[in-house]
């Protein structure tokens, strides 16, 4: 005779849930609840200013929005289009190797467009035809662009090659250093970032940044042979002007000093405040280069430097020397 579990039964199969869960069983929680909880936090305002974006996004949100997978794939793609010798097929005559370019372009810049497409659907108030039609003209421009991208990584790879005597040959730079990985994504992004599709470009940025713990803003103008040796920790802001063969070390900073703030006490966007670095500039290790001040050119700037003023072409600015203290019964605290 079938009769219902028991009060027992239902509390074992709980506990046997929770186990091929990979929980205790004594945890629990209730999960509409928790649901609720989290639309009313969605749905509640941080600032009143912002609730008209904040509810125009959301709408954007609920249509697809641009995919980091499929951007970092991408990127992939077109990297191996730029040096197939290196990211594409490792036995190759040169018809194949032309052959696996056409390839990886096609694949890779129409994957492209669907990614476009999603950042302008997603930034504007409704999705639109016009859409597609843009995002067909911004890849369209960008693959224009990659000859051009393609000379440029060979100055960056020229003169990492030049600067770093540890350096065997310019493959071991193309494969193994970061600063030549955070600059490919930087080029790439800056040149989206131009066509007016931000969000994608702070994507391929972010993506780099992952992976290389190099931070560079898409909207950074990066100037010719521009190397970053070794590179963790490298911030470069968004207004930021670097010259041709510039070289950083890990850990500088090119930032803002401040932020000018309108009547209501928002910061004030798209405002030139990062450093402008001329031709030809060295700046090491920890030096923090802050507000929108110039280093002229041939510079050094010396490691864990702090400057907030412009300085003149060749200058060589360098910490104050130490001076050596004594401290005695507390002193010094």
């Amino acid at each position: 005779m079938f009769c219902s579990s028991s009060s027992a039964d239902g509390k074992r199969l709980a506990r046997d849930r929770a186990r091929a869960h990979g929980r205790s069983a004594s945890t629990s929680w209730d999960v509409g609840a928790l649901a609720t909880a989290l639309s009313e936090a969605r749905n509640t305002p941080v600032h009143a200013r912002y609730e008209k974006t904040e509810r125009r996004r959301d709408e954007a949100r609920r249509r697809e929005r641009p995919s980091r997978d499929s951007l970092a794939e991408i990127i992939r793609g077109l990297r191996s289009a730029l040096f197939p010798a290196h990211f594409g097929v490792s036995d190759f005559t040169e018809p194949s190797l032309d052959a696996f370019v056409r390839n990886a372009l096609d694949a890779s810049l129409h994957a492209l467009i669907e990614q476009v497409r999603r950042d302008l659907a997603y930034n504007a108030a409704r999705a639109s035809t016009a859409h597609v039609e843009r995002a067909h003209d911004v890849v369209a421009t960008l693959a224009e662009k990659l000859p051009a991208l393609r000379v440029a990584l060979e100055h960056d790879i020229g003169a990492a090659y030049e600067g770093d005597p540890a350096a065997r040959s310019r493959a071991e730079i193309l494969f193994c250093y970061p600063g030549i990985t955070a600059i490919t994504h930087h080029r790439i992004a800056y040149e989206l970032h131009l066509l007016g599709v931000p969000l994608l470009a702070r994507m391929i940025s972010e993506i780099a940044h992952s992976s290389t713990g190099i931070d560079i803003h898409p909207g950074a103008r990066v100037g010719r042979s521009f190397f970053i040796d070794h590179g963790t920790g490298v911030v470069i802001g968004e207004t930021a002007i670097i010259g041709d063969r510039v070289r950083i070390y890990q850990g500088v900073t090119l930032g803002a000093r401040n932020f000018p703030r309108d009547v209501e006490g928002s910061v004030v966007k798209g405002t030139a405040r990062h450093p402008i670095i001329e031709d030809d500039v060295v700046i090491y290790a920890g030096a923090t280069i802050l507000g929108r001040v110039t280093v002229g050119r041939g510079s050094t700037i010396g490691g864990n430097v702090w400057l907030t003023d412009s300085v003149a072409p060749q200058s060589h600015i360098r910490q104050a020397h130490s001076r050596r203290n004594m401290f005695g019964d507390g002193g010094g605290i």
